[in-house]
């Protein structure tokens, strides 16, 4: 069963941040994702919280993020798989992408390297076809 009134109080207190996360390309934080629609990749807990690398930083206010998982899916171009954790694989869900306000982060937890981003890059590129 969805939690949309759940989220909409995390929704609005989200709204009302005061304190505004400094971030780069590359960062991973923990970020107020959401109760979203059907398929698409939700938060979890009470605060609904989900890794999320920050793929693009178009302004101080807006980025495109791609969500993370911990499950391991090897199959499908729209994933790919890194490590920003000791012993610990993490899943760029990369046809997950979308356009994300600053005040959804939360906690910045890691970091994806130099070379892990150019592959996730790539990836990117051959699934969108840019």
């Amino acid at each position: 069963m969805k939690k949309f009134n759940e989220w909409n109080k995390v929704k609005i207190r989200t709204e009302d941040k005061k304190i505004i996360a400094t971030f780069k390309e590359r960062n991973i934080y923990w970020a107020n994702v959401g109760e979203n629609i059907g398929f698409e990749q939700n938060g979890k807990g009470d605060d609904f919280v989900r890794p999320l690398l920050i793929f693009k930083k178009f302004s101080n206010n807006m980025f495109f993020g791609i969500p993370l998982s911990s499950q391991t899916k090897k199959d499908g171009s729209w994933f790919f798989e890194f490590s920003f954790q000791t012993d610990k694989i993490s899943t760029a869900l990369i046809v997950q992408g979308k356009l994300f306000d600053v005040k959804r982060l939360d906690q910045k937890i890691g970091k994806i390297s130099i070379e892990d981003f150019a592959q996730l890059k790539i990836k990117f590129k051959d699934l969108f076809n840019v």
